[in-house]
């Protein structure tokens, strides 16, 4: 087994499977229902999963969904050490998965994508061990990427996230580090 990185989607009929490699999921686009270890739960981008080596698991998302998945030989000491199955994501290595989804979208050579790899698995050795986002931001940011292209307001972020216009701007500016009308900007 080789280090690789692809890009994936999963449809809506579930199989429990492990493999005897180390593999990482980190959703681009649509939520993934997982089942792993302790954790059953959904995971949206901004996050990543991982899954240790000979672990069972179970996957089921919408067929829109799109993630980048790294099977890995190794760990880095961070994520090995780790007791966390899901954490948040940087913003500059969330910026990065696009760069690879991108990439691979256009066949790229064996060289180029060695060296992505080597990049992700530095990236990755130096991420600090995020909080998983809260399920109403991630309700909010699934809610962002499918209307993008309209005028999206607070009032209806916050009425998705179930919160007051004021709890939710609190809320999303903890979590994502930085006001939701920056972040739908740099979306778009």
């Amino acid at each position: 087994m080789k280090n690789l990185l692809s890009i994936r989607s999963y449809n809506t009929k579930p199989k429990r499977h492990s493999h005897c490699y180390h593999q990482l999921v980190l959703p681009i686009r649509g939520v993934i229902n997982l089942e792993v270890a302790s954790f059953v739960g959904k995971v949206a981008p901004g996050e990543c999963v991982v899954i240790k080596a000979n672990e069972q698991h179970l996957f089921t998302a919408c067929e829109h969904a799109r993630f980048v998945v790294a099977d890995m030989q190794k760990l880095p000491e961070n994520i090995a050490g780790a007791s966390t199955i899901v954490f948040a994501i940087s913003k500059s290595f969330n910026s990065y998965l696009q760069f690879i989804e991108h990439q691979l979208d256009n066949k790229i050579n064996l060289p180029l994508e060695n060296a992505m790899f080597d990049t992700f698995y530095l990236l990755l050795a130096e991420q600090a061990l995020m909080p998983k986002v809260d399920r109403r931001i991630a309700a909010t940011l699934l809610f962002i990427e499918q209307n993008i292209a309209e005028k999206i307001q607070i009032k209806q972020l916050a009425e998705v996230a179930c919160l007051s216009e004021t709890q939710f701007k609190k809320l999303f500016k903890q979590q994502m580090n930085c006001s939701v009308i920056k972040f739908v900007t740099q979306i778009r």
